[in-house]
Parts: structure tokens; C-alpha cells; sequence
């Protein structure tokens, strides 16, 4: 090698050596390429071929990454390769080619050659194994960025000013484990995949999305795109295959408007926000989108007084049990009761809707489920031993129930501990509450259709999967949303009247008892009979009462229904 080329090919691998130590900032990759291409010519090869394995298995499979660093689309051979292993047994492999037709690298060229190859190769771990490290703190194992990733570009942005009038956003997919029971996981995890895809690209470069765990979702985004964004999640159609089946989704949405001059102190300031937006969300009582506001904290104040008092309330019996009539249409006879929660405290009830939604969101919801069901028992007991006429009680239980194993042996040992005929129960679950596998569901149903006690699916028409909860589930008593029923001044060919007429004929085509709730005029009560429904309960005819009350209707045996 002559005197100025040897000067040429050092100054060009002093700049090589410079360029690929640079560790803290971003490295310069057209000029290394730049660089390497010189070299290459200078040394006459035709191409350079690098291998990228993550571990030895992935090099004896041969599936790692190839990338191709300089090519002269000459045909050729392989001249040189260069092995590295690094300490975390992650393997890169460079190997050079020459055109058949280039005279042999001499011993001091392929010195040198070598000597860049390893230069290089170690440029390309050390590359190859930060990105790898990114994938594994900012990424999940379905690709999608994580908490962590969400963190970060909160603390990167973090200064006064730098999110104001942003929105973050906190959603959860609604009934998404359907997608995976009626479609396979492959599918479900394509929806994920687009649902993710869809936001991203609506938020584009100024924002970010990243996922919590299952179909739970984060994301920070300008106010701009933020309509656009909750019309998706409120009905999102998305394809699952390549043929182009869609299913259609909804979410649960927690929002939070950063405010102007917000300094971020902990991202935890902005994850507490919209978790507590979100929380309101998922139980479906203020929506499914709700935004966070100064009251919404005062609301998670009162929440929490409510899940303190609980343990106390429910030792000193405040809970008492009403009971609402069920009314046949017919004969004006009390065929069934339902049995509902009052809370007495202080001297003052507590409206239902003001701690049910509470208990809701944790296990003691269950523990008033079962005070209720032993109460029902023990009142209905009372009545058969004083020789009393008594009819069937439905209960209702939370469908957070299911992921309870021992639900019905523990359903059973208490209407058996007080020596209830299994005919006098019935259990209602209501279908507006959260999502459940529908396995679940089919086994409690099921085990309880074996011991003869009655099962009904509360509130139907009113959640996403009505018609497949009846399909699978095989329930003794279908209760039709009051939504259903028409208004006084509706005739026979307005759309409610006719959803209504076929509701009841459906229903009692499949063998099930038929009850609609909410009935309050005598007009509504023409409606049933015309339909030839048999079953209502409303304030038409009664209220929910103290259990001495609804006695005496019992005593009574019928109402009036000539109104």
C-alpha cells in the first residue's frame, strides 16, 4: 500500500474510531456509513453483509436481523467475517465480499480490513443492544408502548407550560373479552392492534399513547383531536381479519385537561386524575366519559367515607330489606317479590344510587349481596313457619360474583342453612354491570338450574350483548328494561311498541317468564294485556316496601287491576 494511501486509510479509520465511541448523544449514522463505504472501495470489496442475533438460538435458526451496509450489486464472494459475542450472549457477524474477478486482499490489507470489521462490529452491538434495551423498558411484549413510555414523555415534558390545554385520557374497552370468546385471541389482539394504531395516528407527533395491561389504554393528545378521538372509542368499528369483518366497540373514557402553567411534579399527578375520571367512568353512572373537575374529587371523598362506614353499617344492620311486588296481569295476584336495599343511618336513608355504584367498586358490594340473601331467607322462613302463603323472592347479585369460585355452593348453603324450598329464590343479574367471561356466568347459571333455583337476567335491552346473553345462558326469566315499554300516547305502529310486542313474543316463544318493571299507569298496564305479558312490577301498584308492609299484601293476595 502506497505512502498516501496508507495516510488516507488511518485518517479515514481515526474518523471511523471517532464516530462510533460517541455514547451519550446520537450517533452519526451517515457519516459512519459515509466513512465505511470509502474504505470499502479503497480495499475493492463489493458488499458487507451484517447479522444480528439476540441470543444463540436465534443464529443457529438463522432468524435474526440482516442488514446489508454496502453494496455494488457485483456478484462476489465472501473474503472475511468477524464473530462478536457480547457479554449478554447477544451475537453480530460482518462478513465483506469481493467480485470474483478482484485480485486477493494482500496479508496487510486484510489487517486492516479486519481491524475496521471489528471497529464496526462493535459500533453496531453496542447500537443494536441499546435499542433492544428501549424495546424492553418502553415497550411490551405485544409491541405497544408502556407505563414506563408514558412516564418518561410526561417528565420530558414536564416543564411549566410545555402541556398546556393537552388531554389525557384514560379508557378501557367495554365487553372486549367478547371479541376473544366469539373470534379467537388472534383476532382480539388485531383489534388491539388497530384500536392502538387508530388513536396514534389521530394524535400524531405531539402526544402519546401507550397501554396500561389487557385493553386498558393511556394517552396524552391536543385538545384539537380530542373530539375526534372520544367519537372512535364511543363506536369503533374495527376490522379483526383479512377479509374485512368488523366488530364494534365502545370504551370507558377518564379525561383530564391539563391546565395552563401545570407543572408536572410526578406523573402520578396526571395517572391519579385520570384513573379517578375513569373509575366514575366504568361504573356507567355520570356516562362513559367522564372528565375530571373539582368535584369529581369531592365525589371520591365521599366515596371513601362510604366504603369506611360500610364494615360498621353493615355489623349494626342499618342495611334493611324492602320488598317490591310482583303482579300478575291478569288476575291482579302477587306472584313473586323482588327484594331491594335501603340503608338507614343517622336517622336518614341513603339513596341507593349514592353507595351501590360505591360498593360497586370493590368486594363489598358481595358482602351486601349475601347480608341481603340471608335476610330474604330468614324473612321467608318466618313466614313458612308461621304457615303463612308465601311466593318466590328474587335477589340480586353483582356480577363481581363471578370471579368468586365458591359462588354457588355459597349461594346454596344459605338458602339450605334455613331450610328453604330452592322454588322460593331467584337470582337476578343484572346486565348492565361489568363484562364477565361468559363461561362463568353459563357455570353459576347452570348449577343453579340444577338445584331449581330460578335464574333471571335483570335490566334486559339496556347492555351491549343482550341477545347473546340469552342465547347461551339458559335463564328462567327474562326482566324487559321499562325502556322497552311504550309511553301513554304511543300507538301500536311507534317503533318502542313494536320492539315491545316482539320482546315479549320472543320471550315467551323460548319458554321464559316474561316481567316488565317500571310500570306506572294503568295505560302502560293495557300495553302488557294486550301483549298478553303476565308479570309487572312499578309503582303502579306498589313501591318497594318494609318486609311488614309486604306482608300484608301477601295477606291481601291480589290487587285491584281494573284501573
Amino acid at each position: 500500500m502506497s505512502e498516501d494511501r496508507e495516510l488516507k486509510f488511518y485518517e479515514l479509520y481515526e474518523k471511523l474510531a471517532s464516530a462510533t465511541q460517541i455514547v451519550n448523544q446520537k450517533p452519526d449514522i451517515p457519516l459512519i456509513e459515509s466513512i465505511l463505504n470509502e474504505i470499502s472501495a479503497m480495499f475493492r470489496l463489493s458488499k458487507g453483509v451484517t447479522n444480528f442475533y439476540r441470543n444463540p438460538g436465534e443464529e443457529i435458526r438463522g432468524e435474526g436481523e440482516t442488514m446489508i451496509s454496502y453494496d455494488l450489486k457485483i456478484p462476489g464472494k465472501p473474503v472475511h467475517t468477524v464473530r462478536f459475542v457480547t457479554r449478554l450472549m447477544s451475537i453480530t457477524t460482518l462478513t465483506v465480499f469481493m467480485a470474483y474477478d478482484e485480485a486477493p486482499l494482500t496479508e496487510d490489507e486484510l489487517f486492516k480490513v479486519d481491524l475496521v470489521m471489528r471497529t464496526a462490529l462493535t459500533f453496531i452491538s453496542r447500537n443494536r443492544l441499546q435499542v433492544i434495551a428501549e424495546e424492553l423498558a418502553f415497550y411490551d411484549d405485544m409491541g405497544f408502548r408502556n407505563i414506563r413510555s408514558f412516564f418518561n414523555y410526561i417528565m420530558w415534558r414536564g416543564q411549566p407550560g410545555a402541556l398546556d390545554g393537552m388531554a389525557a385520557l384514560n379508557f378501557n374497552l367495554r365487553h372486549f373479552s367478547i371479541v376473544n370468546d366469539e373470534h379467537g385471541r388472534d383476532a382480539g389482539d388485531t383489534v388491539l392492534h388497530r384500536i392502538y394504531s387508530s388513536i396514534r395516528d389521530r394524535i400524531g407527533n405531539n402526544g402519546i399513547i401507550s397501554r396500561l395491561g389487557g385493553d386498558s389504554f393511556i394517552c396524552i393528545c391536543e385538545q384539537e383531536v380530542l373530539p375526534e378521538i372520544l367519537d372512535f372509542l364511543t363506536e369503533a368499528k374495527v376490522p379483526f381479519n383479512e377479509s374485512g369483518d368488523t366488530v364494534t366497540l365502545s370504551a370507558s373514557v377518564g379525561v383530564f385537561i391539563i391546565p395552563r402553567g401545570y407543572a408536572v411534579q410526578n406523573p402520578n399527578d396526571i395517572m391519579g386524575r385520570i384513573m379517578q375520571a375513569y373509575n366514575i367512568a366504568r361504573t356507567g353512572s355520570q356516562g362513559h366519559i367522564v372528565y375530571y373537575n373539582d368535584e369529581l374529587v369531592a365525589d371520591r371523598e365521599r366515596a371513601k367515607r362510604i366504603q369506611q362506614q360500610f364494615p360498621e353499617a353493615l355489623k349494626n344492620r342499618e342495611f334493611k330489606v324492602f320488598y317490591q311486588p310482583k303482579v300478575n296481569t291478569v288476575t291482579g295476584e302477587i306472584c313473586g317479590g323482588e327484594a331491594l336495599c335501603r340503608w338507614f343511618r343517622n336517622g336518614k336513608i341513603v339513596p341507593p344510587m349514592d353507595f351501590i355504584p360505591i360498593l360497586e367498586e370493590t368486594s363489598d358490594i358481595c358482602k351486601l349481596d349475601f347480608y341481603v340473601l340471608e335476610t330474604v331467607c330468614s324473612d321467608i322462613r318466618r313466614r313458612l313457619d308461621e304457615g303463612k302463603n308465601m311466593v318466590r323472592i328474587s335477589v340480586n347479585l353483582s356480577r363481581r360474583h363471578m370471579v368468586n369460585e365458591h359462588l354457588l355452593e355459597t349461594i346454596i348453603e344459605i338458602v339450605d342453612r334455613h331450610g328453604i324450598p330452592h322454588e322460593y329464590i331467584e337470582i337476578e343479574l343484572t346486565e348492565t354491570t361489568t363484562d364477565v367471561e361468559f363461561k362463568d356466568l353459563q357455570r353459576v347459571v347452570y348449577g343453579l338450574q340444577e338445584q331449581r333455583i330460578c335464574t333471571s337476567v335483570d335490566d334486559f335491552g339496556m347492555g351491549y350483548s343482550s341477545l347473546n346473553l340469552i342465547r347461551v345462558i339458559p335463564w328462567n326469566v327474562l326482566k324487559v328494561d321499562r325502556i322497552f315499554l311504550p309511553l301513554d300516547d304511543e300507538d301500536s305502529s311507534s317503533i318502542r311498541s313494536i320492539m315491545f310486542k316482539h320482546v315479549v313474543a320472543m320471550t315467551k316463544e323460548m319458554g321464559l317468564e316474561c316481567i316488565v318493571e317500571g310500570v306506572e299507569t294503568a295505560a302502560q298496564l293495557a300495553v302488557l294485556q294486550e301483549n298478553h305479558c303476565e308479570q309487572a312490577q312499578g309503582f303502579l301498584f306498589d313501591k318497594p316496601l318494609p318486609v311488614e308492609d309486604f306482608e300484608k299484601r301477601l295477606d291481601m293476595r291480589r290487587y285491584d287491576i281494573n284501573l
